[in-house]
């Protein structure tokens, strides 16, 4: 009978697969920086295959984040709203938001988005 993935295997895995996506790179990309084919990316993301510490090394160098950023959170994943937010951010609407908010070049602009965000998303209270 197979084991089952451990869940910081799986944390880590979702973590990278979601710095991947926001970076906008394939799997094949990625496997390719890493001189590894998609699909060990693939069960990488899907913390079936271990991450060694020289490989991981080598993600956070290509995905231009600390080796902590794979860790964020990992304390809580045993938490369902932990997973939730997990979710939340690695839906393509976010990842898409996340990508076009950071190719606006002025810092004014983007934070008058986030205050335009902000405001749309208050509840507004329902017209008789």
């Amino acid at each position: 009978m197979p084991t089952k993935a451990n869940p910081v295997d799986i944390h880590v895995g979702a973590r990278v697969k979601l710095r991947r996506q926001l970076l906008g790179f394939s799997q094949t990309e990625l496997g390719n920086a890493l001189d590894l084919t998609f699909q060990q990316v693939q069960k990488y993301e899907k913390g079936t295959n271990r991450i060694s510490a020289s490989k991981l090394h080598k993600m956070a160098e290509v995905l231009d984040v600390p080796i902590s950023f794979f860790f964020d959170g990992v304390e809580g994943a045993k938490r369902d709203s932990d997973s939730g937010d997990l979710d939340m951010m690695s839906r393509a609407e976010t990842i898409n938001l996340v990508r076009a908010y950071y190719s606006i070049d002025d810092d004014a602009v983007r934070r008058k988005v986030i205050e335009l965000l902000r405001t749309l998303g208050r509840e507004v209270p329902a017209e008789d």
